[in-house]
């Protein structure tokens, strides 16, 4: 009997990884805390639950490094790439999904899997020694005590940065006298008409109006230990966007490109773009909206949004402290650890930001420890694919003295000749093909 893979953590990242090993006949012993005991984001016991947006990003394979990373989860049996297509909402070329149906839908083919257990229990210390191989997945929110046990192995302090949510609306509240419906430039995404957002429109005075309020709102405030983590990049709170010069929200998640006022046949000032949440169509998350305002002040400032006066809030916005590791200086390039190899890590602890980059090291994850455990060689992905690039990033080529979370892009990949759509089409074309290969390769091995 094959020894259990121990999976600590039913976000995307341990999920995927259970999935890719069951898939390949090794069974999994998953440990989720939840509900247990709960995260400051988490609000089900649901496996796999998206606690931020609802959106997987961009779907174009051919243009886009995130649709090639979902295009390469798919040729390689992904669940949560499954469970997402199984799913999908209208939301014009990105991939958005109904958070609800998509836990349940990996909540349910995980825990009816005959090779899986899943343990609802806390594991708030390193693994025993008894455990052959483990992977830990607790994401962002890993518990203090296992962060401390990390730490006191490691003797590397972990870093850490602050993500912010973003808040979901009632359909039936929004005034669609004001609001209507348009994607920019009318671009219809699969599932979508060209018109998959709510779009709320700003004049300039009633946009400098907001912008003010924002950066006057309350805010919460940091513990002395908070305060000098910083922000992720990729996913400012929106009053600290707007703190970074008046026009920024202009040209950020406000931009009015693309889009026109039915009313004024105009394009506006600037406008508040809001998401389909869920299948039903009854709640929409304001995009871009990630922030650190108190509730209340969330409540009156967010209602001073053109056709948001009297909305309904479902989920009002939060800030949490995400952690992760110094990958380059901890894992080696299977992603295990260097100072205790029968331990591997996967997802967002391990310095990849964004939903679809930490279920694809759960994946990675998942299949290099099957790998070992049947005395197979462990060959990473090339660094060619975008599964590749990204594993290469945070465990050889980033600087650890600078280490910072990161999203899949085309700068991380091998450099091609040409320029703009050219270039990113021919990355994606030796992308899939290479993937191609090193999947054959990977199934003729375990044949």
């Amino acid at each position: 009997m094959t020894e259990p893979i121990h999976i600590v953590g039913g976000g995307l990242a341990g999920s995927e990884a259970a999935w890719q090993a069951v898939s390949l006949g090794v069974p999994v012993i998953l440990h989720e805390m939840r509900p247990l005991r709960g995260t400051p984001a988490h609000q089900t016991d649901g496996l796999a639950e998206l606690v931020c947006s609802n959106s997987f990003r961009s779907d174009d394979a051919q243009n886009n490094a995130v649709g090639l990373l979902h295009e390469e989860m798919r040729r390689a049996q992904s669940l949560i790439m499954r469970a997402a297509d199984a799913h999908r909402l209208p939301a014009g070329s990105a991939l958005a999904v109904d958070r609800h149906g998509f836990s349940n839908a990996v909540t349910e083919l995980l825990s009816q899997h005959p090779l899986v257990r899943v343990c609802r229990e806390e594991i708030a210390a390193l693994p025993p020694q008894s455990w052959q191989s483990t992977i830990i997945a607790t994401g962002p929110l890993t518990s203090e005590s296992l962060a401390h046990a990390i730490l006191a192995l490691t003797g590397v302090d972990t870093l850490a940065f602050f993500d912010a949510i973003a808040p979901v609306v009632h359909r039936t509240s929004i005034d669609f006298d004001v609001a209507w419906f348009q994607s920019r430039y009318d671009k219809a995404g699969p599932g979508g008409d060209g018109a998959d957002y709510i779009n709320c429109p700003l004049d300039e005075p009633t946009y400098r109006s907001f912008v003010s309020e924002l950066l006057a709102g309350e805010k919460t405030e940091f513990r002395d230990w908070e305060r000098d983590t910083p922000y992720f990049e990729g996913c400012l709170p929106i009053e600290v966007m707007a703190s970074r010069g008046t026009d920024t929200l202009r040209f950020g998640p406000m931009k009015p490109v693309g889009l026109t006022d039915p009313r004024t046949g105009r394009r506006p000032y600037a406008v508040v773009q809001l998401r389909q949440d869920n299948a039903l169509g009854s709640l929409w998350n304001i995009v871009g909206f990630q922030t650190k305002l108190k509730h209340a002040e969330q409540t009156r400032i967010f209602k001073m949004i053109p056709g948001l006066e009297h909305a309904q809030f479902a989920r009002l916005g939060g800030l949490h402290r995400n952690t992760f590791l110094n990958s380059p200086r901890l894992l080696d390039e299977t992603l295990r650890l260097k100072a205790r190899p029968a331990i591997r890590f996967a997802g967002q602890i391990t310095g990849v930001e964004g939903y679809v980059e930490s279920a694809a090291i759960g994946l990675l994850a998942g299949r290099f420890a099957v790998a070992e455990l049947q005395e197979r060689a462990v060959d990473a992905p090339p660094p060619t694919t975008a599964l590749g690039s990204l594993l290469a990033h945070i465990t050889r080529h980033a600087d650890e003295k600078t280490f910072q979370p990161m999203n899949i892009n085309f700068g991380l990949f091998p450099e091609l000749a040409g320029r703009g759509r050219e270039r990113k089409q021919a990355l994606s074309q030796r992308a899939l093909h290479d993937l191609d290969s090193w999947l054959h390769a990977r199934q003729q091995a375990a044949e």
